[in-house]
C-alpha cells in the first residue's frame, strides 16, 4: 500500500504538529518576557538589591553601549572563534579515536580505564596547569575546551558505534563486507543523529571550556568581561556577559539544530 502525502489525514496531521510547535513557542516567549518584566518590577520597588542583581533596563543601556563602541563585537567575535574551533577540533578527533577504538576491540580494552578516570578528572580544574602547558594566548584556551569534551565525545561516540544490531553486523559479515564497509554503510548512517545530538552536547561544554580558561588568563572574550565585572562590583556588566552568552550558545545550537532537520528530511 502506498502512502499518500496528500491524503487528508496527513496534511491535517502536520497542520497539529506546526500549531502544537507555535503553542510551545508562544508559552517560551510569554515566560521570558514575564521574566524579564518581574525583574523588572522587582528592582524599581527595591524589593530586591540592584546593586545585586542589576536590572533589565541597566543591562540593555549597557549592552548598546558596548555595541556601539565595537567593544561587545570583539568579545564575542573571540569568544566564539575560539568555542568553534574547540568544539570542531574537540568533536572531530573524539569521534575519529572512537572509530579507532570500533574497529580495534584489543585497542580499546587497553584505553578503557584510562579513558574512563580522564573522564572522571574535573577537567575545569585543571584548566590552569593546561594554560601554564599549551600557553597563556588562544591556544591554552582553544585546547582547554578541546579537553572538556574530547573524552565525553569518545565513550559516547563509542558507545554508540558498539549499540548497532549485532545481527545486522553478522549478516554484512556473511556477505563478506569488509569492516571498513561496516562501518561506512551501518555504523555511521545508523548514529548519525547521535552524533548530531552529540555535537550539541559539546556546544556548552565547549563555552565551559573557553569561559573558564578566559577568567583565569584572557584580555578579551565574553569571560573576560563577566570577570572583570564581578571584580569592579558592576553586576550589570556580569549580566549583560552571561545573557551575549547564553545568546551565543543558542544560536550555535540552533544552527547544529538545523543540519539535524535537514538531514532528516534528506534521509526519510
Amino acid at each position: 500500500m502506498k502512502f499518500n502525502k496528500n491524503s487528508k489525514g496527513y496534511v491535517e496531521y502536520l497542520r497539529n504538529i506546526q500549531k502544537e510547535k507555535k503553542k510551545v513557542l508562544l508559552y517560551q516567549i510569554l515566560i521570558l518576557i514575564g521574566f524579564i518584566f518581574c525583574w523588572e518590577i522587582l528592582a524599581n520597588f527595591k524589593i530586591i538589591n540592584v546593586f545585586l542583581f542589576s536590572k533589565p533596563s541597566q543591562i540593555y543601556r549597557l549592552f548598546v553601549t558596548y555595541l556601539l563602541s565595537g567593544e561587545l563585537g570583539i568579545n564575542v567575535a573571540i569568544s566564539v572563534y575560539e568555542t568553534v574551533l574547540g568544539l570542531i577540533i574537540g568533536t572531530v578527533f573524539g569521534i575519529i579515536i572512537a572509530i579507532g577504538l570500533w574497529w580495534s576491540k584489543k585497542l580499546s580494552k587497553i584505553l578503557d580505564p584510562f579513558l574512563v578516570v580522564l573522564n572522571a578528572l574535573p577537567k575545569t580544574a585543571l584548566a590552569p596547569i593546561i594554560i601554564v602547558w599549551i600557553g597563556a594566548g588562544v591556544k591554552g584556551i582553544i585546547f582547554t575546551s578541546i579537553s572538556i569534551s574530547i573524552v565525553v565525545t569518545i565513550l559516547s561516540a563509542y558507545n554508540y558505534f558498539i549499540s548497532v544490531d549485532e545481527d545486522k553486523v553478522k549478516m554484512l559479515q556473511t556477505f563478506g563486507a569488509t569492516k571498513w564497509q561496516i562501518f561506512w554503510k551501518l555504523i555511521l548512517p545508523a548514529n548519525t543523529i547521535n552524533l548530531i545530538n552529540l555535537t550539541k552536547i559539546n556546544i556548552g561544554m565547549s563555552w565551559v571550556g573557553v569561559i573558564v580558561a578566559e577568567f583565569l588568563v584572557s584580555r578579551y572574550g565574553i569571560g573576560y568581561m563577566i570577570v572583570y565585572g564581578s571584580q569592579v562590583f558592576k553586576l550589570d556588566l556580569v549580566m549583560m556577559g552571561v545573557f551575549v552568552l547564553a545568546i551565543c550558545a543558542w544560536i550555535m545550537y540552533e544552527i547544529v539544530n538545523l543540519l539535524e532537520k535537514y538531514y532528516s528530511k534528506k534521509r526519510y
